[in-house]
């Protein structure tokens, strides 16, 4: 079944986009706020290709603003997210489907031992589906109630005669594999997919955005579909929004609690706790091994100038299991959170408010100073982890001007740099992402610093 964003909002009733935080006004339902923990199965949430545990976060604050205890709910942190080129082939730190697999099958079973349920279920952005529907298909269906793949390359991200070891390669034995058969999911666990209208980078027909413009790649804006499966299209919504945007929250929700969610909107704690992981680069690839020795200081900063309400709040050091934390802050402070790691750049991240606890709130140090950075005297990043900046769609302002890094049409920039002159190191740089504003400050280059605006929503 294929259903248009149009059907989706006359069936279910207009989403207002006038008020709430950040623009999203909570749904006015019948539901009961609450639900019964006993109703929803646990769920644990599956990162993509590359990222980290802590993209769930909004997600898991909006479950918990809906009644879904914390202690129900699992992200899991892929030890090392990216993918190989050759599924077959070992690369240093990365991961092939069965790596990906096994690790997927030992989180899922924990959680089970921890909640008693017998099933539970799945959610998970672009790789992280296709750990899903490899568990599944071979062996665990038993386990999973619900499998939800958001922006998954299900068909692949080419179908191409070439690489055919890729795991993204439709015509390569991973995902034909997977797609065998009248349908293309397993019985007796229930599969959503939720795709994008048009604007998922690895749902294109031209081959420009994996390196072959002109190209065409055999796959659609489709390609998340899956025979057998509900499949929603959620409208102009980019790859990564489709997991962590609040419309795919909704259709997350209902689809495993069988009914709307009372809100989209977060409720704020009184008091919050944030705590995590430091994980690094010790190859030059992003891995989610935790790095020791590393120190986190965490500053309350002025919302409209970002420098420093005083001195630090927490200050912790990382042992051989990388845990940073608890820092215990109040929801209203936007928040500087200075990372020094071995070896690393040192990374000045700042933050908007939190207005829940996170104990996934992971960490990595900032990309090292390169060859494009000689001569700035500061370097400031604008970062969008759980989408990426779309123009004209959003509004995208750095320092008051819009980036000429992101390219416009397709979303497919997540990050943007300034470099500042020597003689501009310390002031204040504002980033501005729709009605998220964030103010950093500019650290000199020369100390090897990196100032990083980090938006959350």
């Amino acid at each position: 079944m294929s259903l248009s964003r149009r059907s989706i909002l006359k069936s279910a009733g207009a989403l207002s986009l006038l008020g709430g935080p950040f623009g999203f006004q909570a749904l006015a339902q019948a539901a009961p706020a609450v639900p019964a923990a006993a109703e929803i199965p646990p769920i644990l949430f599956v990162h993509g290709n590359g990222d980290h545990a802590a993209l769930w976060i909004t997600t898991l604050w909006r479950m918990e603003s809906n009644g879904v205890p914390h202690e129900r709910m699992f992200a899991i942190n892929f030890t090392d997210p990216l993918a190989r080129s050759d599924d077959k082939v070992e690369q240093p730190n990365r991961s092939s489907t069965e790596d990906q697999r096994r690790e997927l099958g030992e989180a899922i079973k924990e959680l089970k031992r921890r909640t008693g349920a017998p099933r539970v279920a799945l959610v998970g952005n672009s790789r992280g589906g296709n750990s899903i529907r490899n568990y599944v298909k071979n062996g665990g269906g038993g386990d999973v109630s619900h499998a939800v793949l958001c922006g998954v390359p299900n068909h692949g991200v080419y179908d191409w005669d070439d690489g055919l070891g890729g795991e993204f390669n439709g015509r390569g034995p991973f995902l034909r594999g997977l797609n065998e058969g009248e349908k293309e999911v397993t019985d007796g666990t229930a599969f959503l997919t939720l795709r994008s209208d048009g604007i998922d980078k690895f749902a294109q027909a031209d081959g420009r955005f994996v390196g072959k413009p002109g190209t065409p790649t055999g796959i659609t804006a489709e390609g998340p579909a899956l025979k057998g499966a509900t499949n929603l299209a959620l409208g102009a919504i980019d790859h990564r929004e489709t997991a962590y945007h609040p419309r795919a929250f909704r259709e997350i929700y209902k689809f495993i609690a069988g009914r709307e969610p009372s809100r989209l909107d977060i409720v704020p704690e009184a008091q919050v706790k944030l705590s995590g992981l430091v994980t690094g680069m010790p190859t030059g690839v992003q891995t989610n091994r935790p790095v020791s020795g590393a120190t986190v200081d965490v500053y309350r900063v002025s919302a409209e100038t970002g420098e420093r309400n005083g001195g630090r709040i927490h200050s912790s050091q990382t042992g051989a299991d990388g845990r940073w934390g608890p820092a215990q802050v109040d929801p209203s402070w936007y928040l500087e959170i200075v990372l020094t790691s071995p070896h690393a750049t040192t990374t000045h991240f700042y933050r908007s408010p939190f207005p829940r606890s996170s104990d996934i709130l992971h960490l990595r140090a900032a990309r090292p100073l390169g060859s494009a950075d000689s001569g700035a005297g500061a370097v400031v990043l604008m970062s969008r982890p759980r989408g990426y900046f779309g123009l004209p769609r959003d509004v995208v302002l750095f320092d008051g001007k819009e980036p000429k890094d992101v390219k416009p049409g397709v979303p497919t920039d997540s990050v943007t740099t300034l470099r500042l002159p020597a003689e501009e190191a310390g002031r204040a740089v504002v980033a501005l992402f729709n009605q998220e504003r964030i103010v950093a400050r500019a650290w000199p280059a020369a100390e090897n610093r990196i100032a990083v605006a980090e938006l959350t929503y």
